[in-house]
């Protein structure tokens, strides 16, 4: 007997992570619906049913949500920089709108939450590299609070309502369907740049190291948690290696064989120095493993953005 596939729903569905969930979610059997208020590649999406609203409309979500058990939770409204700007803003529009989406869910039956979070900005500057998921949390932008408040609200739901969840703390994903459209993935920015003969402005000098790790492996990862059993809750997703942002500069160089226009600018507070994340959580319990080497996945990616799109 072939196992029933589970209806899932992915917020946040027409953006980068979304777009690349769904397509596999559908490719894999299960009902897919993508809920957002935009879709860039709407022809992306053909197989999946796409429900536009407002993730602060909580009857737009709750419409949404009902019949799908799992919910996965992509959203969110700010970026590292932004956040800062408008730290009540950032509250309202992500932590209270996720409130929200937990009272939706429990009311409507919903199995699992699995939330993507931030491995970049949830520890801050941790001293310990490669990161662990038990290191202090030490955010240092407003972005991470907030992310690091929804995770202990799954946590509190979970306790209190048997609001099963999961959460990623993903590092810094990059591959096709990624535009740099919020100033989020320095590599899509240099790209897109870089095909259409632009300046790109960096922020710091290059050397600040981060954690890349290319898109299949980190959906591979999302799939991995629908149906885990285990008692851990929280999972760190990275390549487990770091490279600068001038190795990064280079590579793209040298795949595209050229010199890149680059417009370099004073360092920011919000960017630690160095993240790495540690996977070895993820790969005995999931039993997942990033498969795709830097310079393969960033050879896809290029050739996505030739195609294209």
């Amino acid at each position: 007997m072939t196992a029933r596939r589970s209806s899932c729903i992915v917020l946040g569905g027409g953006g980068f992570l979304g777009v690349n969930l769904c397509r596999r979610l559908a490719s894999a059997g299960h009902r897919v619906r993508a809920f957002g208020r935009r879709c860039l590649f709407p022809e992306a999406l053909d197989q999946v049913e796409w429900y536009q609203g407002d993730f602060c409309d909580a009857t737009a979500l709750a419409a949404a949500i009902e019949t799908y058990e799992i919910v996965f939770h992509l959203l969110h409204a700010t970026t590292p920089q932004s956040a800062n700007l408008d730290m009540a803003g950032d509250l309202q529009q992500n932590v209270v709108s996720t409130l929200a989406l937990l009272d939706i869910s429990r009311r409507l039956g919903v199995k699992r939450i699995v939330f993507v979070s931030s491995g970049g900005t949830i520890y801050g500057s941790c001293k310990q590299i490669p990161t662990l998921e038990t290191a202090p949390t030490e955010p240092i932008t407003a972005y991470g609070v907030g992310k690091l408040a929804i995770e202990k609200y799954l946590a509190m739901y979970e306790h209190h309502y048997g609001l099963q969840h999961r959460i990623l703390r993903v590092a810094n994903p990059f591959g096709p369907f990624q535009v740099p459209i919020k100033n989020q993935g320095v590599i899509a920015a240099l790209i897109s740049r870089a095909i259409k003969n632009e300046t790109i402005e960096i922020w710091g000098d290059g050397s600040v190291v981060r954690d890349y790790i290319f898109v299949d492996d980190v959906i591979a990862a999302l799939q991995s948690v629908m149906s885990d059993q285990s008692d851990m809750r929280i999972f760190n997703i990275g390549s487990g290696c770091g490279r600068s942002l001038l190795e990064v500069i280079g590579s793209i160089e040298t795949l595209l064989n050229m010199e890149l226009k680059i417009e370099w600018r004073r360092s920011r507070p919000v960017d630690v120095p160095v993240s790495i994340l540690s996977i070895e959580r993820a790969k005995t319990v999931l039993g997942w493993a990033p498969s795709t080497p830097f310079k393969v996945g960033l050879q896809r990616t290029l050739d996505w953005w030739k195609s294209g799109k």
